[in-house]
């Protein structure tokens, strides 16, 4: 059987494999919002509400049906692409998500290029130097980084640049005394198309100042993870035999990391960047609470607080979706590129 037609194989595979992860979470989040302890009814009413008028909130949003019947509508809608409607301000929840989510994408995208950069960078230094002081500062960097924790730093981070030295705001993520820029909700690319075409350059500014610190506070966070991965991998790869005998031919170590051991370095750390994204949900959520930012996690935190079942298993759904098509895109992605695979 040719490559070609495994490789096809195993992305079938994978798309067929995708929807059965997305029911498993949906019905597992399901399942635990209504064995969690809180009723959504006391989050709304108060726990002394007269006890007509919260049998009458029940039944208006279904709460008192079994708990099957409760499912099964949820399935049925989720199939429709019906995500419900929020139980604290009426709104639907594919519209809470899309007022929100573009915030998280902005602020996850700039992070993660920005942890790339820097962790990558990190470790090609480490191992550029191998087994001397660059290296040990390279080690030192991705274990601490990875070992910090969110809150702490994100704190630490505002109290440095924003209340002791005033560079940038403490948080939100766009200035109070100017209009957000209209258009796509990526407010970093809303600015830079009305400062480029309208000359509105203080909406690029204001913009810039509020996401530099919470986004280099995550990416910091994150840049250890491809500081680690590509010093480990890197160093398994100059150690292998086909470069051993590009040494041995007279080549430069020079030309042996980046002609040689460097690609095949760099494909594990494309993994490593699909299992990057998942960890983004978790570090977002705390960066997002600290420093103010109007994104998805931050949203759901305060979904899970008011007990609001269908914005909690809407959001919970929706980035399920984005981290699984991501971690299917990078695997298929890395089989492609990799002929030593096998699958």
């Amino acid at each position: 059987m040719s490559r070609s037609i495994r490789l096809l194989r195993y992305v079938l595979a994978r798309l067929a494999l995708a929807p059965v992860m997305l029911w498993l979470l949906a019905s597992l989040v399901f399942l635990l919002l209504r064995l969690a302890p809180g009723d959504p009814v006391d989050a709304l009413l108060g726990s002394r509400a007269p006890e007509a008028a919260r049998a009458a909130l029940r039944a208006q949003l279904g709460l008192d049906q079994p708990l099957w019947h409760q499912y099964g509508g949820y399935l049925r809608d989720l199939l429709q692409g019906d995500l419900g409607t929020s139980l604290t301000n009426q709104q639907p929840v594919r519209s809470v998500i899309g007022q929100t989510l573009p915030a998280s994408l902005e602020l996850g995208l700039v992070a993660l290029l920005l942890a790339a950069l820097v962790g990558l960078a990190v470790g090609f230094s480490g191992i550029a130097r191998a087994e001397g002081a660059v290296d040990l500062g390279a080690r030192l960097f991705g274990i601490g980084t990875y070992a910090l924790p969110p809150f702490w730093l994100a704190m630490l981070a505002q109290l440095v640049f924003a209340v002791w030295l005033g560079w940038l705001p403490v948080g939100g993520r766009f200035p109070p005394t100017l209009l957000p820029p209209g258009g796509s909700g990526f407010y970093l690319l809303d600015s830079l198309r009305t400062a480029l075409f309208q000359g509105q350059w203080q909406n690029l500014s204001g913009t810039l100042r509020h996401l530099v610190l919470p986004a280099c506070t995550l990416a910091l966070l994150l840049s250890g993870i491809f500081a680690n991965a590509l010093r480990l991998n890197l160093r398994r790869a100059m150690a292998s035999d086909y470069v051993e005998a590009a040494r041995c031919r007279g080549l430069s170590e020079r030309r042996l990391i980046l002609r040689h051991a460097l690609p095949n370095a760099l494909l594990p750390v494309l993994t490593i960047t699909g299992i990057t994204v998942a960890s983004l949900i978790g570090g977002a959520l705390l960066i997002e609470v600290t420093f103010s930012w109007p994104g998805v996690a931050a949203r759901l935190q305060e979904a899970i607080a008011q007990r609001d079942y269908p914005l909690v298993q809407g959001i919970v759904v929706v980035v399920a979706t984005l981290v699984v098509a991501v971690t299917v895109l990078v695997d298929v992605l890395v089989a492609w590129l990799d002929p030593r695979l096998e699958f």
